[in-house]
């Protein structure tokens, strides 16, 4: 009891320290980085450049949340209303889609590795639990906005914008926002560089829901 004690407490203070500390990398990062030395691969440090939320475009904030999360503001970590239509799809379709959180999604990229253990489920949960309570919403956008995987090396807002589009994450337009929100479910499959109908279809759709998005 001690050691789940010990260990829960771990947790609380990791989360609290970057409550007010912007993280130098995220654990996904620190994974990459101890696999390249283990196999003794050429490791590329990836491009991230952390940028504050208020110089992160409202736009991408906006379309972030019409892409991945639009109950962000009103759930308090976990949407019960997608994950209940996770089920179904899977029940009545056999088709299996995600339905995790940008809190989830943050606590996944800062704290955990990346497989689909019982494991490391129960750990992302707890992690999900502990930002709710202990940060504003407006930080986990901020953390979230400067560590998603932007595709091969690219890390967060600002590292996407000056590849993708030759700008500063703060003057990303509506549609460049939503091209770069389009992208996020699979960034090593798809490119703002390249879109496909469907990703431009996708970009329409967030841009229509763009609109209904309060910023935090």
């Amino acid at each position: 009891m001690g050691i789940i004690v010990g260990l829960w407490m771990l947790m609380v203070m990791h989360v609290l320290i970057l409550k007010f500390v912007n993280p130098p990398l995220t654990n996904a990062m620190a994974w990459k980085w101890l696999r390249a030395q283990l196999s003794s691969e050429e490791y590329e440090k990836p491009r991230y450049h952390w940028r504050p939320l208020k110089k992160i475009s409202p736009h991408l904030i906006r379309a972030v949340q019409a892409g991945e999360d639009q109950r962000f503001v009103a759930h308090h970590g976990f949407d019960f209303v997608e994950l209940n239509q996770a089920a179904k799809d899977f029940l009545w379709a056999g088709r299996i889609r995600g339905a995790s959180t940008i809190t989830m999604q943050t606590a996944r990229t800062l704290f955990l590795w990346q497989d689909r253990s019982w494991i490391r489920k129960s750990l992302e949960a707890q992690y999900t639990i502990l930002l709710e309570a202990l940060w504003s919403k407006r930080r986990i956008l901020e953390i979230y906005l400067n560590t998603v995987d932007w595709g091969d090396g690219i890390m967060g807002a600002e590292a996407a914008s000056k590849m993708y589009f030759h700008t500063n994450a703060s003057r990303l337009t509506a549609s460049q926002a939503a091209l770069l929100a389009a992208i996020l479910p699979s960034p090593h499959r798809w490119s703002p560089a390249n879109p496909s109908t469907y990703l431009r279809e996708r970009q329409k759709r967030i841009m229509e829901d763009m609109g209904k998005m309060p910023l935090p």
